[in-house]
């Protein structure tokens, strides 16, 4: 464990870079890039996430006031199944693939083969303290790299637990924590990594991408952006505004990169949804949300007050059809629509990143791509509707870095899709087998037999071996 005090940020350099040294050397010594002990390490993580699953849950509850179930669902059941697939499949990622050799370059074979980057850096948000540092971790060391996690100051509780668990499982050697805020950060950044993942918003990715291009260090960023969704009136409106509401509210209570922003809604269905996504939210929440121990709580005043500022504008207060209510005291928002702001209204600038939601009316798909496309590409696009044409305009004709048709928030689970951004939602993905390729570098290696060459491929280039180079040029033309 490295937990660094922020007090002297000299210190703090220091003892940031003597980190990063003690690092290189243990990738130096190979230890890393073993078979085997990628699977003890993750073996032990796995082990970890069973053995101290109430632990976790009782540290998120505390930082963030979420229930039991939701921090099951999207942090210890992912981290769960991220192990056991890695595990499982790690033998064949890493194996070396050949690939065909052209006449020319006869005889010989060559193939890929995948090497760990290296040292790399994991700095985690806040909203999701667990799955979203140590799911990279899983990234990282599947890959056979050494690793710095760095939680999130915002969740002091959390990033203590895991500063406190990680050590007693995994080898110190290759794998640290270190806790902090902007200092420590910066300290971090200033430090030449082979790898940065940063999970979190786009003006501090800016930052991370600026300090890595001063090393050349590659970076995943994932970042998040208004994630819309679009309904026609071809669904049963019934369970789409379930999904709706599961995937805004119950999941950190809107505070998650892929929650639904805002929705884009046909506009003869529109009194009806509004009707129905009432209905939902006092079935799911109670007529009385600010008791629903279901709903977890705005993260800290800061966010609070940035929530209220945005429901507190004129030309959006004047719209707010459902909920609005706030505690400052216990952080508290209820579940809010809001119908028709304007799309110059700072609710509809910016990621909302809270409980609140507005929808648009539009007159069909036209209206509704034309807006998706004046906005900064999503990191999550849903698309409601059973009409199969529609589903194919919104994957074709829009980018956004995942698309979900008639669900919200649940392609995260599919640990066969790539999760990430494009654009300003982020860049590079993982999960699964992309976990493991974020995290590796694709090296290629030719190798050629010493017995004889091919005829024609040195000099001199006598008027044959120029034919013979130029025959190369219409071979298996007319295959193709």
């Amino acid at each position: 464990m490295a937990i660094i005090e922020e007090e002297n940020l000299v210190a703090a350099a220091a003892g940031v870079e003597q980190l990063v040294r003690d690092l290189q050397r243990t990738v130096r010594s190979g230890i890393t890039k073993t078979e085997k002990w990628r699977i003890q390490q993750l073996k032990a993580l796995l082990k970890l996430i069973v053995e101290n699953q109430d632990s976790l849950v009782q540290a998120v509850f505390t930082d963030l006031g979420k229930p039991a179930h939701q921090v099951v669902f999207t942090e210890l059941l992912i981290l769960a199944t991220s192990c056991k697939l890695a595990i499982k499949e790690l033998k064949q990622w890493m194996a070396p693939k050949e690939v065909p050799v052209p006449p020319m370059a006869l005889p010989g074979i060559a193939f890929v083969v995948p090497e760990p980057l290296g040292v790399a850096l994991v700095i985690a948000p806040w909203n999701f303290p667990i799955s979203l540092g140590v799911d990279p971790l899983i990234g990282a060391i599947s890959a056979g790299c050494a690793a710095v996690l760095k939680p999130s100051e915002i969740t002091p509780t959390v990033s203590s637990i895991l500063a406190d668990l990680l050590p007693k499982y995994l080898d110190t050697d290759a794998i640290r924590v270190v806790e902090g805020g902007i200092p420590i950060t910066t300290a971090l950044l200033a430090q030449k990594w082979d790898k940065i993942f940063y999970t979190g918003n786009d003006t501090v990715g800016r930052i991370v991408m600026a300090a890595a291009a001063k090393h050349l260090t590659p970076v995943t960023l994932e970042l998040g952006g208004k994630s819309p969704v679009y309904i026609d009136d071809s669904v049963d409106l019934k369970v789409s505004a379930r999904r709706i509401c599961q995937g805004k509210w119950s999941f950190s209570d809107g505070q998650a990169c892929i929650a639904p922003d805002y929705l884009l809604v046909q506009e003869n269905i529109v009194p009806k949804l509004v009707e129905t996504l009432k209905e939902t939210i006092v079935e799911f929440f109670g007529e009385d949300p600010s008791t629903c121990a279901e709903l977890g709580r705005i993260v800290n005043a800061n966010h609070f007050r940035r929530l209220t500022r945005l429901l507190d504008d004129p030309r959006t207060a004047e719209k707010i059809v459902l909920g609005g209510e706030r505690n400052e005291q216990s952080l508290f928002i209820a579940p809010t629509i809001v119908l028709d702001v304007p799309l110059d209204v700072p609710v509809m600038l910016d990621e909302i990143f809270g409980p609140i939601l507005p929808i648009i009316t539009v007159k069909g798909v036209d209206e509704a791509i034309n807006i998706i496309l004046d906005l900064p590409k999503p990191l999550a696009l849903y698309v409601f509707s059973t009409n199969k044409a529609v589903q194919e305009r919104f994957v074709t004709e829009t980018s956004a870095g995942a698309v979900g048709i008639n669900e919200t928030v649940l392609h995260v689970a599919v640990l066969g899709l790539p999760f990430g951004g494009v654009g300003e939602s982020g860049m590079g993905a993982y999960h699964g087998k992309h976990s493991f390729d974020a995290f590796s570098h694709y090296k290629g290696v030719y190798h050629k037999s010493m017995e004889a060459d091919a005829d024609g491929t040195f000099p001199p280039y006598t008027s044959a071996r120029n034919n013979l180079l130029r025959s190369f040029l219409t071979e298996d033309l007319e295959e193709i």
